[in-house]
């Protein structure tokens, strides 16, 4: 095989790798389950952390939660070696709920002193409230024990190949509930004709009855 052969060899088995890499690659990333929820109730998802390094761990997670929808009603669930913070903002406009009026939302939340080891995920579980309908872009920082963060923040917007999409949970409107089948005037024909052939027999019977003696 010539030198320019090999080369072309070389380079067919560099990108028959590369297209095997790269969906992998692509599937590693910062998600969210469930990642469709109803509008107007609160849902609890959680948002999956993936280490995508094999040389250094996963130190830091921080959730940047939308300004422009505030957030009213944010829980966090404990998970096991991680510290986790809350951090709020006063709201430009206060917000009234059923419990009266909101003042400040949630900004972020942050979980650290953990460590998301090379091959291994994390699991971080946050109760939101009401949510308004559209999509809900939650801007992901994965810091890294060398100090590098990854931030995982493309929208929607960036279509489905962004380099770092951000956890994106689609709130729907349920639809409207069917109403009630109402009767059809095309019926009626029938129902007159039942009603006809009830009097027919009810008629019947009682010219039985006259005609037989002793009745």
């Amino acid at each position: 095989m010539s030198g320019v052969h090999r080369k072309l060899a070389a380079a067919g088995v560099l990108g028959v790798a590369g297209a095997l890499l790269l969906p992998g690659i692509a599937a590693a990333h910062v998600s969210v389950t469930p990642n469709t929820v109803q509008d107007g109730q609160s849902a609890r998802v959680t948002f999956r952390v993936p280490n995508e390094r094999d040389d250094a761990s996963t130190v830091r997670v921080e959730l940047v939660l939308p300004a422009d929808h505030p957030i009213t009603g944010v829980s966090v669930g404990q998970v096991p070696g991680w510290t986790v913070t809350v951090q709020k903002q006063k709201l430009a406009t206060p917000v009234s709920t059923s419990d009266g009026s909101v003042t400040e939302a949630v900004s972020s939340v942050v979980w650290q002193g953990g460590s998301i080891p090379p091959d291994q995920f994390a699991e971080f579980p946050v109760s939101l409230g009401k949510l308004p309908p559209g999509q809900l872009v939650v801007k992901a920082l994965q810091t890294y024990s060398d100090g590098q963060v990854v931030r995982w923040i493309d929208g929607p917007e960036a279509g489905a190949d962004a380099a770092h999409p951000a956890p994106t949970v689609t709130v729907a409107t349920p639809a409207p509930a069917a109403a009630p089948k109402s009767e059809s005037s095309a019926d009626w024909p029938a129902r007159v004709l039942g009603g006809a052939g009830i009097l027919t027999a009810l008629v019947t019977l009682a010219l039985r009855r006259r005609s037989t003696p002793g009745a």
